[in-house]
């Protein structure tokens, strides 16, 4: 008998968590963690577990036929609803295994699909979501309607049935369509929205589902948005400035969390939600130090940056929760294969401002720190300085004359350089940046012309 969740109304199914290891596969102590993790998230009770080590998946059921039975018994014995794979299992093995049990199969994919569909709460995340469920149906049509036996139309294979399964595939193919066009549009909008930002410097945040990316979010900024202990709390990408010490504001953005075997359809409707990582100068990386997986779920994180090509943009690895680390040798382990990580805790503050020292010098690698003397009416040059830098501090002297504290993009600073402009570090360089800048001024060849 299913359970009810109160806060929710909605019953609870039992469900027994499956995993098929592969030979390619590393086999931890708690190989289920994760799935559990998922299947709470979507409001299963976890009655049982089953794993399965094999050197590929069965063609018919993924699992061994004796594996099948016994699936079967303890599904039986524990009066279970659902049978929840953390394998992406192919249309055939989902029906086979469902005729076999006798109960739900669902695998990791639509379990992270459901997910994504209740946690969302935007228009635009909702029509994400609604894509990528759709185009993970339509080849599944033929299971919701299982009094059928062909799909295509032809010789014996007419009737009202068919007719019916034909309508919902046409139906769900132009809903398709219509979806990836209003999310064309949306993406469009947003990559105008993110580019209309190009005056202010622009830093998001990426990482594994339950990373702490909202926490440390709101520990920056006081954003005040949800940070909520469950896989996939945030969906929608929210952006708030953060007072940089020594830099000033920056903008943060949050973006959705990423995880293992993340389906590809979630991530190609979410590419306007990722625009802001896109299009972003830094990532900062945040992973759960205290996660005995968290080397699985840096290397996760970044194949979907390669996914979305943006892998090798300018990255800073935030190893976060290290009030939860109790044993140091294993963060020593991890500083070991990541020495320039920074470790912090986003709850308790620990490590924030060894995080805001090494933003500020990423931020520096591209940017130029000047003090700029010039006339005080060279409105040229001040529109240059608006419309490219940004522009800390004015002061003016008695003879007409302005010094401007700015930030220049590195690329930008050939289109400072003219006749009565006097270019100088800023006085709060050390002496190495001092060198390198002199030699940025001096050298054409580093230096892009700007008309």
């Amino acid at each position: 008998m299913q359970s009810l969740d109160r806060a929710s109304g909605v019953a609870r199914e039992k469900a027994i968590l499956v995993r098929v290891v592969l030979q390619s596969e590393s086999l931890n102590e708690q190989p289920l963690a994760e799935l559990t993790g998922l299947a709470e998230t979507a409001g299963a009770k976890i009655v049982g577990e089953m794993t399965q080590r094999r050197e590929t998946p069965d063609m018919t059921t993924y699992l061994g036929r004796g594996k099948v039975g016994e699936l079967k018994a303890l599904a039986a014995n524990l009066d279970a609803d659902v049978a929840i794979f953390d394998n992406d299992l192919n249309p055939a093995q989902i029906r086979n295994l469902e005729q076999a049990l006798g109960i739900k199969v669902l695998d990791r994919t639509e379990l992270i699909l459901d997910i994504f569909a209740t946690n969302a709460r935007s228009s635009e995340s909702r029509l994400a979501v609604e894509l990528a469920q759709l185009e993970y149906s339509l080849p599944r049509l033929k299971r919701m309607w299982t009094h059928l036996s062909r799909i295509k139309a032809g010789i014996g294979m007419r009737g009202p049935g068919e007719k019916q399964l034909e309508v919902d595939r046409r139906l769900v193919e132009k809903r398709i369509h219509d979806l990836r066009e209003e999310l064309g549009g949306i993406e469009r909008r947003k990559e105008r929205l993110v580019a209309s930002r190009h005056d202010r410097l622009t830093v998001s945040l990426v990482g594994y589902t339950n990373a702490g990316k909202s926490t440390l979010m709101n520990t920056l900024t006081g954003a005040g948005v949800l940070a909520a202990d469950k896989l996939f709390a945030t969906l929608d990408t929210r952006t708030r400035r953060w007072q940089l010490d020594n830099w000033g504001p920056v903008l943060l953005s949050d973006t959705v969390g990423f995880i293992r075997d993340l389906p590809h359809g979630l991530v190609h409707s979410f590419k306007a939600t990722l625009e802001e990582a896109r299009q972003a100068d830094l990532l900062l990386h945040v992973a759960d130090a205290s996660n005995p997986e968290v080397f699985d779920q840096i290397s996760a994180v970044y194949k979907v940056l390669q996914e979305l090509h943006i892998e090798e943009k300018d990255t800073v690895l935030v190893l976060n929760k290290i009030d939860r680390v109790h044993d140091r040798s294993d963060l020593a382990r991890i500083f070991a294969r990541y020495p320039n990580a920074v470790s912090i805790s986003a709850s308790s503050g620990e490590g924030l401002r060894n995080l805001q020292h090494a933003v500020s010098e990423a931020l520096s690698r591209s940017f130029a720190d000047l003090d700029i003397e010039a006339s005080a009416s060279d409105g040229r040059l001040f529109a240059f300085l608006a419309a490219h830098g940004e522009i800390l501090e004015r002061s003016y002297t008695e003879d007409d004359r302005v010094i401007i504290h700015c930030r220049l993009p590195q690329r930008h600073l050939g289109g400072i350089r003219q006749e009565g402009v006097t270019i100088q570090p800023h006085q709060n360089l050390v002496p190495a940046e001092t060198t390198e800048f002199l030699g940025l001024i001096a050298g054409d060849d580093a230096i892009e012309e700007v008309a």
